[in-house]
């Protein structure tokens, strides 16, 4: 078991936790990743390790809530437990050395960014950070990323908070005043960092992003996450989980990862039955 040592909501769908995981917490790196079940009989779901504390043996993950395992996590408080936390997995992130980067990320991805703006920034690179969301209610570690940042700027879509656009309009302008980038590192939903993968190719900038590709086991062997970069079949546990932006089939993987809408759909609405028969009783 794996005590929850702090929970704090950072929006109303989105929380940090802080889990004992002694054998986790010293090897993890930027990039790095955990496979979690929260209960005995739920499913096996990947969350990026934000930060880790290894003298404490503790990790952080920041989670939305948007499918029923998610949605679950969310539920579980300070004093709960997670049945298993495997880790830690993946590939840890390629981080540049005295260059200009870009870091863009979209909704929660904005938490799987900011290790990797932290190790950037300890390699003394010049940072641009971007982060957006649909709301300003989704728009997370907007200090943390400020911190580690030379120039920061949030986008939402609504126009709710700062500027109204997406990030990829904010990337376009900077390249367009002239801001030279060596790299841009890009996290969020696949359609975003298909966006910006789109906008890089046209300006030749070497552009990773971090795929959140069905996975079950994290080791390779169930095949779930598997990707086509570059025309070659990968798999996004081992092989990755970031890879050359424009190598990405985006096409086949957003098309992959809707094979089990029906299935998510009713599994949310099983919850949500029972969460009304709890709050009844």
């Amino acid at each position: 078991m794996f005590p929850i040592i702090e929970k704090e909501f950072l929006s109303p769908t989105v929380a940090r936790f802080v889990v004992k995981a002694p054998f986790i917490a010293p090897k993890r790196k930027p990039g790095n990743f955990v496979i979690v079940r929260v209960v005995e009989t739920g499913e096996r779901i990947p969350l990026t390790i934000v930060d880790s504390n290894p003298s404490a043996g503790t990790i952080t993950l920041i989670v939305q809530g948007i499918g029923k395992t998610t949605r679950l996590l969310l539920s579980k408080n300070t004093g709960d437990a997670l049945v298993d936390v495997v880790g830690p997995l993946g590939n840890p992130t390629e981080i540049l050395r005295n260059s200009t980067v870009a870091c863009i990320g979209g909704g929660v991805g904005t938490a799987e960014l900011y290790p990797i703006a932290q190790a950037l920034k300890g390699e003394g690179n010049s940072i641009y950070s971007i982060i957006g969301a649909r709301t300003k209610d989704l728009v997370i570690l907007e200090e943390k990323m400020a911190r580690c940042s030379d120039h920061l700027f949030v986008t939402t879509d609504d126009g709710s908070y700062r500027r109204k656009g997406l990030v990829t309009d904010a990337l376009k302008e900077l390249v367009e005043i002239g801001v030279v980038f060596d790299a841009v590192y890009a996290i969020g939903p696949l359609p975003m960092m298909k966006a910006v993968a789109s906008v890089t190719k046209k300006y030749r900038i070497k552009t990773l992003v971090s795929l959140n590709a069905i996975m079950v086991d994290g080791t390779g062997m169930c095949g779930g996450c598997r990707v086509t970069i570059d025309g070659k079949m990968k798999f996004a546990c081992v092989d990755g989980p970031e890879f050359d932006g424009h190598a990405v089939d985006f096409d086949e993987l957003i098309m992959r990862n809707r094979s089990y809408v029906d299935f998510e759909r009713i599994a949310n609405e099983k919850f949500e039955h029972s969460c009304k028969k709890e709050a009844i009783a």
